[in-house]
This record gives C-alpha cells, sequence and structure tokens, in this order.
C-alpha cells in the first residue's frame, strides 16, 4: 500500500475548522483528535464538530478518540460521518466487539496503543482491525518530540502483520516529520499523521505533499517490504 499522510488538525487554528481542512485537501485523511480531559489531560472537540466538519470536506475523516468509555461513545462518530475510528486500547471494555460495532456501522476500525502498552497481547486481535496506531508521543498535546523507542515496537508490529499475512495499515502518532517520517516508514509504519509539520508550514498542501515523497522514497528501501 501507498503511504498515506493524515494532517492533524489539532494543529490548526480552530476558528477556521473549514478553512484548514480544504487547505490539505491532497491528505488522504483528515486527522481529528477526540479528547475528554480524562484519558488524557486535555480537552478538544467531540461529536457536533467532527459532523459539521464532514459536511465541509470531502477528505476521510480520521477520527483517534483519546477519551474514557470509548465503548459507548464511539459508534456515535462514525454516524457523525468518520470514515475510520480508533479507540485506546487502554480504555476500551471490550476491544474485539468494538471494533466489529464500528465496522458494523460503516468505517474503518483502528486501535491505538499508548507508548508504554507492548503490541504483543494483543496479536490475536490485529485480524479485527484495519488499522493499528502506534503512538510516538504520550497522548494528549500536540507538538511534542518524537519517542525514537517507539521504532522498535513499530517494526515488531510490522512483522506480526506479515505473519499472519493482514492487510492491516499501521498509523503512527506524535512528533512526525520531514526528519522523522522516514525512520517511520523504514521501521513499518504506512500512515503518518502530522500536525505541526503541516500547519506549521506557509504552504500546508504542500508540506503534505514533501511528506508524501519521503514516506514513498523510504518505504520503497525499506526492509520490511522486500523480505516478504
Amino acid at each position: 500500500m501507498a503511504p498515506q499522510i493524515s494532517p492533524s488538525i489539532l494543529s490548526a487554528d480552530f476558528a477556521r475548522l473549514a478553512e484548514e481542512a480544504k487547505a490539505v485537501e491532497g491528505a488522504d485523511w483528515l486527522h481529528v483528535d477526540v479528547m475528554d480531559n480524562h484519558f488524557v489531560p486535555n480537552l478538544t472537540l467531540g461529536v457536533p464538530v467532527v459532523e459539521s466538519l464532514a459536511k465541509a470536506t470531502d477528505t476521510p475523516l480520521d477520527c483517534h478518540l483519546m477519551i474514557e468509555a470509548p465503548d459507548r461513545w464511539a459508534p456515535q462518530y462514525v454516524e457523525a460521518g468518520a470514515g475510520s475510528v480508533t479507540f485506546h486500547v487502554e480504555a476500551a471494555t471490550a476491544p474485539v466487539r468494538l471494533a466489529r460495532e464500528i465496522r458494523a456501522k460503516g468505517a474503518r476500525a483502528s486501535m491505538a496503543l499508548r507508548p508504554a502498552t507492548p503490541i504483543e497481547p494483543y496479536e490475536d486481535l490485529l485480524p479485527e482491525l484495519d488499522m493499528l496506531l502506534i503512538m510516538t508521543v504520550e497522548p494528549g498535546f500536540g507538538g511534542q518530540a518524537f519517542l525514537d523507542i517507539m521504532l522498535p515496537k513499530i517494526r515488531r508490529t510490522r512483522e506480526l502483520i506479515s505473519k499472519h499475512g493482514l492487510e492491516l495499515w499501521l498509523q503512527v502518532d506524535g512528533g512526525v516529520s520531514a526528519s522523522t517520517i522516514e525512520r517511520c516508514a523504514d521501521a513499518g509504519a504506512d500512515v503518518f499523521v502530522a500536525g505541526s509539520a503541516v500547519y506549521g508550514a506557509s504552504d500546508p498542501a504542500e508540506a503534505v505533499a514533501a511528506l508524501r515523497k519521503q514516506a514513498e522514497a523510504a518505504t520503497s528501501k525499506a526492509s520490511w517490504l522486500h523480505d516478504h
């Protein structure tokens, strides 16, 4: 699969969200961070804003729920228009049931892991998912520095995906920029969430294109692609 870029509107101007969404129309997804001030120490937007955004852009919405009780709330984000909904395994009560419910409602089901959460205990769940998100910073705030210590975890996750022959996307979120995206792609990621690297640029659309080019170049040389 070709690398995909998912700009994070957490770094956009919240007063101009429709315009900010249009500014990255060349992106594959628009990443929407939902925080409840419980699971993470920050509060952002919720269902009504997702509903409005879905009407304002043709770019599919990739909703990342950093919230408690995702089992209860995640289906509402599909109904609001999200094309992909990510829940945190640390917060979900019944991850398999939730993934199946998200898929049944017509969205892609994705599961996120905080930096300290290992992938190995969840190997058997992977076939239930469309995407797995490895957090490369602690969730809760934009603009954090990329955690290099997550690269081995990305590699191990890619190995598990290959071992089971799954068509599972592997997303990274946190500190992804021109200086880190190639390492992520080389380790096995193929969906890249970029916030300040896109919205902090003078031309967000150009930043998306440049990141995509870097990811494609790194992926074409990556050992994980050629070993299988």
